[in-house]
C-alpha cells in the first residue's frame, strides 16, 4: 500500500477534523458548517485517493474499492448539504446524514481491515 508522506498525512488529518467540525456544527450554523464540511471533503478525498494498492491480493483490492465508495459517499453528503442549505435540488431534508453515515461505516470498516490484511500479506 502506497503511504502518504508526513506533510500530506497531516493535511489529511486536518481535513478530516474540518469535516467532523462541519458535520457537528450543522445544527447551529448550517452555512458555516456546509462550507467547512465541503472544504474538508474536497481536501480529504483526493488525498485518500492518492494511497494506492497495486498488489495481487483480491481482498485488499476489494477493501480499497469499498474505501473509494465511502469517499464518494462523503462527496455526496457535501452535495446534499449544499442543496439543503441553498434550498434547491432534490435534497431538502437531511439526506446528507444518510450519505455521511454510509461513508463513515465504509471508511471505519476499511481503516481497520486494510492494515490487518496487509499484515497477513507480509507474513505470507
Amino acid at each position: 500500500m502506497k503511504e502518504l508522506d508526513h506533510r500530506l498525512l497531516a493535511l489529511q488529518q486536518i481535513a478530516a477534523f474540518v469535516m467532523l467540525f462541519g458535520a457537528a456544527a450543522f445544527l447551529w450554523k448550517p452555512i458555516l458548517a456546509t462550507v467547512c464540511y465541503t472544504l474538508g471533503a474536497l481536501v480529504f478525498c483526493p488525498l485518500q485517493m492518492l494511497q494506492r494498492y497495486e498488489g495481487p491480493s483480491f481482498v485488499l483490492r476489494r477493501l480499497r474499492r469499498q474505501q473509494l465508495l465511502g469517499l464518494v459517499a462523503f462527496l455526496c453528503a457535501a452535495c446534499c448539504m449544499i442543496m439543503q442549505v441553498g434550498g434547491f435540488g432534490f435534497a431538502r431534508r437531511n439526506e446528507w446524514v444518510v450519505c455521511l453515515a454510509i461513508g463513515c461505516v465504509l471508511e471505519l470498516y476499511t481503516v481497520f481491515r486494510i492494515p490487518a490484511e496487509l499484515k497477513k500479506e507480509e507474513e505470507r
